[in-house]
């Protein structure tokens, strides 16, 4: 690495007041410093786009705290180590973590989630389906949703990266699985990439109907990522003793006002059902246990996946509004060069 080397930076500069657009971030240049005793230089080669990074830029309260105005923005990220002063890591390891929206990311180690073994299979997995992505699936169904053969098993942004894979987890379990997702292009994707039984467009005219058509003996697990009306409408079908799994929000655009919706106290109550939040942090002291059954799964063909991976730093701004139009097919990944 030469001093006269620049890392190029994703910063937020205003503070979005619901899904965050291109004008609230800014890229920016600056040197990268000397490592000090303990710290690693990684060369980042994939940065992700998460649906969960709406909340961690806005000042509404969330499980993390707010990215600060001026701040690099909070990102998985997963490169090369190619600088180290730090005992535990050498040059060459493959590593991913919280390294941020940036070319370049200097860390004591606090920051990386995990070295990545995987060697025989693209580093770009490790920010997905062996990643944040896969690994949610993998806990939210199993510890949560408990899967039992038979179950009818709904997903919300089934043909998305932690949707996708849930459909498939379940599939494996034994259950029947009905994906919901946007347009007839992904519903199709649902059905012959990830093999959902069923697949709705929730964009239909038609949805409720057709939601109640694909569960006629009604829905035992529900991994919701919306939150919303496609809720509202898959909660009246669920069966006593229901699991719904609450691991996103994506149909709300904003929780300040706190959004009214239908009151689901009763009918929970009725059906014996429990719906529990999920989080995949909660779960960090058996990431390894659950990438090395999630790569195990997409060597031998059984864990299909796709990515989206477009060009270069400059497609970050407007990433995450991307994601919540609709408009990427899989998971969101910024290769840079």
């Amino acid at each position: 690495m030469t001093a006269s080397a620049v890392n190029h930076q994703v910063l937020l500069t205003s503070r979005p007041h619901g899904i965050p657009q291109a004008e609230h971030f800014t890229i920016a240049s600056a040197p990268i410093p000397d490592l000090a005793a303990g710290e690693i230089l990684v060369r980042n080669q994939y940065l992700s786009v998460e649906p969960a990074m709406r909340g961690w830029v806005n000042a509404v309260g969330n499980y993390s705290d707010a990215v600060q105005i001026r701040e690099v923005m909070r990102a998985f990220a997963a490169g090369e180590v190619i600088a180290s002063r730090n005992p535990n890591y050498a040059v060459g390891d493959k590593v991913m973590g919280m390294l941020g929206w940036q070319t370049f990311s200097v860390t004591n180690g606090e920051a990386l989630r995990r070295k990545v073994r995987e060697d025989d299979l693209p580093l770009s997995l490790s920010l997905g389906v062996l990643g944040i992505n896969g690994v949610t699936a993998y806990f939210a169904l199993n510890e949560i949703g408990q899967p039992r053969p038979g179950d009818t098993v709904v997903v919300s942004t089934a043909a998305g990266a932690v949707g996708s894979a849930v459909g498939q987890l379940a599939k494996m379990a034994g259950c029947r699985t009905v994906g919901i997702a946007g347009g007839a292009v992904k519903v199709q994707t649902c059905l012959t990439e990830f093999g959902f039984d069923a697949a709705v467009d929730y964009k239909s005219p038609d949805f409720e109907r057709e939601l109640a058509a694909a569960c006629p003996g009604g829905v035992d697990i529900y991994h919701d990522n919306t939150g919303g009306p496609i809720t509202d409408a898959v909660l009246r079908h669920i069966n006593k003793n229901a699991r719904i799994i609450i691991c996103g929000t994506a149909s709300v655009a904003s929780w300040d006002p706190w959004p009214i919706g239908p009151r689901v106290e009763r009918h929970l109550l009725n059906k014996a059902a429990r719906m529990q939040g999920f989080l995949v942090w909660d779960y960090e002291h058996r990431y390894e246990e659950a990438v090395a059954r999630l790569a195990a799964w997409v060597r031998n063909g059984s864990l299909r996946y796709c990515e989206e991976i477009v060009e270069g730093i400059e497609q970050a701004p407007g990433a995450i509004a991307d994601l919540y139009r609709g408009e990427n097919n899989g998971k969101r990944l910024i290769r840079l060069s």
